[in-house]
């Protein structure tokens, strides 16, 4: 009987507080602006609030296979969402939510009408790309320069960044010459007036597909909450923010 009048007076405690649910949200790194504004839309449309983390997608599936607790991961590739579920650790199938676009960024001046081929220029000393074991950006990098042949003679250039993030700084604080870089960075409010930037041609690199997968880490009472923030990923709130922050969308 105690502990029915301690059950209901917790209960009553939760009601009169106001409990607000929280679920917490992996996302690469390429998504740090764009994440947080739709997690804020998110946030109005369903009262469920949101904790974000970035990184780089390779780092964070490390993180998540070693128990790291989130319920919802935002890869930027298909590769590691497919690893996740082939280990068991997912709730829901994965899911493409945006295409994303790889450009090459300078804030010093670096002759940029050359495209990728700018890189082997005398004056570009240092190109920052993220880490290829870590990051899906970093790998379609290396495969750019390697489809202009230019990967073997730039190699002692390389600046190794932990993640697309920390490309931007490095580019940012000119730190290097050019970086190859996610779109969505270049597009965020505070870089968008930094330095210049061209695409890198598509044709130069694989396709960059990026998936969510929901978590079983996560509180098992966050997995309902956890599929409706994988449904708003496709509502036209979260569409609108990613067109905004320069990613493709699939088509419905």
């Amino acid at each position: 009987m105690k502990q029915i009048s301690k059950a209901l007076l917790i209960v009553s405690v939760i009601v009169s507080v106001g409990w607000t649910q929280t679920i917490t949200v992996a996302a690469a790194a390429n998504l740090k602006y764009a994440i947080s504004d739709i997690a804020k839309e998110f946030t109005k449309s369903t009262n469920i609030k949101v904790n974000i983390t970035t990184g780089a997608s390779g780092k964070l599936t490390q993180q998540i296979m070693s128990g790291a607790p989130f319920d919802v991961f935002l890869s930027a590739d298909t590769e590691y969402p497919a690893k996740l579920a082939q280990g068991g650790y997912t709730t829901t199938p994965s899911q493409v939510y945006a295409y994303g676009t790889l450009v090459l960024w300078s804030n010093t001046g670096a002759n940029l009408t050359k495209g990728v081929s700018v890189v082997l220029d005398p004056s570009v000393e240092k190109i920052a790309i993220a880490n290829p074991k870590t990051a899906p950006y970093g790998v379609e990098a290396m495969n750019a320069m390697k489809f202009y042949k230019v990967a073997d003679k730039v190699a002692p250039k390389l600046i190794i960044a932990e993640s697309i993030s920390q490309v931007g700084a490095y580019v940012n604080t000119k730190a290097v010459n050019v970086g190859f870089i996610a779109k969505s960075i270049v597009f965020s409010p505070e870089m968008k007036n930094v330095g210049k930037w061209v695409e890198v041609n598509p044709k130069a690199y694989n396709t960059i597909d990026q998936a969510m997968v929901g978590l079983k880490n996560g509180l098992p009472e966050n997995q309902i909450a956890a599929k409706k923030f994988i449904k708003f990923m496709s509502s036209p709130k979260a569409v609108e923010i990613l067109k905004a922050n320069g990613y493709g969308l699939p088509k419905k």
